[in-house]
């Protein structure tokens, strides 16, 4: 399936016709369970952020609904029409300390792509900004049905929790944190296929306060989780196979709930053994070949395993012109490109590759994030004027072949994080591609830099790699403890910058 774009967004009265679509499709075994617009209308009106949607090239495909209740009315034994009063949503109450999930459910013919877990992450964090102790809901047991003659519910949700038996809902909430904290019994009138049994299932909110000031929700994310892949040089005969192993890292840093993954520089080096018969310039622009394939694939696992993918770098060709460009392949399907403006002596020479002309800062929803390769990072004219663009995070996709060559860009990436109050992320590739030229070894050692002030590590150091070792490093980072030390920090190297003195001027768009 080919996607452009995925977003999340509330929804209004005005989606109702793709509502009762999806819910047709997906309640066809129970008839008359879709919500009448009267219905959705109501709980649009009485807790609008509750109600999430989720569109794919502007087709609605999954929904969540949501009201707030009081804990302890939860706590008791109950129904659905019950804590929905008797689907009225009279039940509702704004100043209630608990999100009761009412319904989710996803178009048949978009499953597989983690839309259930992108409406569970918005209804996490919206608990969290405007503060409620967790998510409750009755979890439906579809496959029970099969068992009820030989188990008992409590027998069948220990069987599925100890993955003896399959069921597509329970399954779903356990890996998504979500705990089984009792059975109800006729819980939904008509469930024949959950013998009306549901497992009560809670999601509890640790950064729940008992006093809350307000329930207003404000936006945007603070703690932002890093995945850094520092990647295994080794020959791959394939795209395909190249590919895989560009997969199983993304599936397993998302499985890790990241925001972002970090890929080096020329990271599909290898794929160039297969032209080392050719001169070095002509080898790499066969390489270039296959970078907008690569680019899209990537987008598509962006989209497929809700993650924000920072491909690395590629070579490409363009208007004649041989570039080194990544690409921001956003998890909301969006597609934006960086290129490397200070190419090495060694690209120019060796390859004849262009340095760029733009420098940029891309909006996410994680916030303003920047993208500099390799030796880029070493001019800080560069990461100064991102900083004055807004950006939190620097991204550094880099290959170093020596010690000397990696010191330059660790000292001057972690020089970026201190001078700009930022997090500098940087990732490269290790061992050794004996049958490319121009790329025989490598060093690397990947990194998360912090500012270094009282509220983050004294050296500067939020997380490293094991030198020249294949593996993935996670790290979290906190954007509010950067607003603090932009006012507040012992040090403040861009508020206390001496303007009067001198200036940086970028001369581009």
């Amino acid at each position: 399936m080919s996607i452009d774009k995925i977003d999340l967004r509330l929804i209004n009265l005005d989606d109702f016709d793709e509502l009762k679509a999806i819910m047709e499709r997906v309640y066809s075994s129970m008839p008359n369970s879709a919500w009448q617009k009267h219905q959705v209308e109501k709980l649009v009106k009485l807790f609008p952020e509750g109600q999430v949607g989720i569109t794919v090239d502007g087709k609605l495909v999954a929904c969540a609904l949501a009201l707030i209740v009081d804990y302890k009315d939860v706590e008791k034994y109950h129904s659905y029409a019950q804590i929905t009063g008797n689907y009225t949503f009279s039940t509702h109450k704004k100043n209630g300390d608990t999100l009761y999930g009412i319904d989710v459910f996803i178009d048949p013919d978009f499953r597989g792509m983690r839309l259930g877990r992108r409406l569970y992450d918005y209804r996490k964090d919206l608990c969290e900004r405007i503060n409620l102790r967790g998510i409750v809901f009755g979890g439906r047991l579809p496959n029970y049905h099969k068992y009820a003659e030989e188990l008992t519910p409590k027998e069948y949700i220990n069987k599925v929790r100890m993955k003896e038996i399959h069921d597509p809902v329970l399954n779903f909430q356990l890996s998504n944190d979500f705990h089984v904290k009792k059975i109800l019994r006729n819980y939904l009138s008509g469930d024949k296929e959950s013998q009306e049994y549901a497992a009560l299932l809670e999601w509890n909110n640790i950064y729940y306060e008992n006093q809350p000031d307000s329930k207003e929700v404000v936006p945007g994310k603070s703690v932002v989780r890093l995945g850094l892949v520092q990647w295994q040089m080794r020959p791959y005969k394939h795209l395909d196979d190249l590919m895989e192993q560009a997969e199983y890292f993304i599936d397993a840093v998302s499985d890790y709930r990241s925001d972002f993954v970090l890929f080096p520089e020329f990271f599909n080096a290898p794929l160039m053994a297969a032209y080392n018969h050719l001169s070095e310039p002509d080898s790499i622009r066969k390489l270039a070949s296959y970078t907008e394939e690569i680019r899209d694939r990537f987008s598509a696992l962006a989209i497929s395993y809700n993650i924000n993918i920072i491909t690395g770098s590629m070579p490409l060709i363009k208007e004649d012109k041989l570039y080194n460009v990544g690409y921001l392949c956003k998890r909301n399907g969006e597609i934006e490109d960086y290129i490397k403006i200070h190419v090495t002596p060694d690209e120019e020479k060796v390859w004849g590759m262009s340095g760029g002309d733009k420098v940029r800062v891309f909006d996410t929803d994680c916030g303003k994030i920047g993208v500099l390769i390799c030796y880029d990072v070493e001019f800080p004219e560069l990461n100064r004027i991102q900083a004055d663009m807004g950006m939190n995070i620097l991204f550094v996709p880099f290959l170093t072949d020596t010690q000397n060559g990696y010191s330059r860009v660790r000292n001057c990436a972690q020089a970026r994080a201190i001078e700009n109050e930022c997090y500098v992320a940087i990732a490269g590739s290790v061992g050794n591609l004996p049958k490319v030229h121009n790329m025989d070894i490598q060093f690397a050692q990947s990194v998360v830099f912090t500012p270094c002030d009282f509220s983050f590590p004294t050296n500067g150091v939020k997380a490293e790699a094991t030198p020249n070792t294949e593996m993935i490093l996670i790290s979290d980072v906190d954007l509010d403890l950067l607003k603090e030390l932009h006012e507040n920090g012992a040090v403040r190297n861009l508020k206390d910058r001496r303007t009067d003195v001198f200036q940086l001027k970028y001369k581009g768009e």
